[in-house]
């Protein structure tokens, strides 16, 4: 269970990290949605991370939060702020998804 506990939290930081983005494209209000979503993602992140580094290792925790927020926030970029998909940012992205998968099988 901690494990997928850890994969949602890092999943809201590409989220918050997401917000980021929107918020730096749009002006007035509208960009203070965003902040807002930036927030609360980000507590949530948080309070996720703080609850399975109790049980995880706290290195294997945090290596594996903040390699699926960095994954997920490359996927995002290429997919909704069309950023380019070149070779090797694929490639690398291949590689830190297959580094945070090693951590998970070597991790008890």
């Amino acid at each position: 269970m901690n494990w997928f506990i850890l994969i949602i939290a890092g999943l809201f930081e590409a989220v918050f990290a997401a917000c980021l983005g929107k918020a730096r494209e749009t002006t007035g209000h509208e960009m203070y949605w965003w902040y807002a979503g930036f927030l609360v993602a980000l507590s949530i992140s948080m309070i996720l991370l703080v609850k399975v580094s109790r049980s995880l290792p706290i290195g294997t925790a945090y290596a594996v939060w903040t390699g699926i927020g960095a994954a997920g926030a490359v996927i995002i970029g290429i997919v909704i702020f069309k950023e380019p998909a070149t070779f090797w940012r694929l490639l690398f992205l291949i590689t830190l998804i297959g580094s945070i998968i090693g951590l998970k099988v070597v991790t008890d």
